[in-house]
């Protein structure tokens, strides 16, 4: 079930980001993990292997901005 709710097409894209990009989101926004916004570790829109602490990175498409970028730190 979960792939296909991956797989549908109001679902946007969900990304891990690994330490290096992490950590430029971080400094970009001036803030640290814990003052992002959370998702938890089950939501079934998350990839496999995802841990609590990563960054995930959630790209939308807007009819009015094109692309939207949001991250989430995962939580339990």
């Amino acid at each position: 079930m979960a792939a296909e709710i991956k797989s549908h097409s109001i679902v946007p894209a969900h990304e891990i980001l690994d330490e290096n990009a992490a950590t430029a989101v971080l400094m970009e926004y001036g803030v640290d993990r814990s003052k992002l916004p959370k998702i938890k570790k089950n939501d079934p829109a998350l990839p496999e292997g995802v841990k609590v602490g990563d960054i995930i990175k959630i790209t939308r498409n807007s009819p009015t901005a094109g692309v939207s970028l949001y991250f989430r730190v995962v939580v339990e």
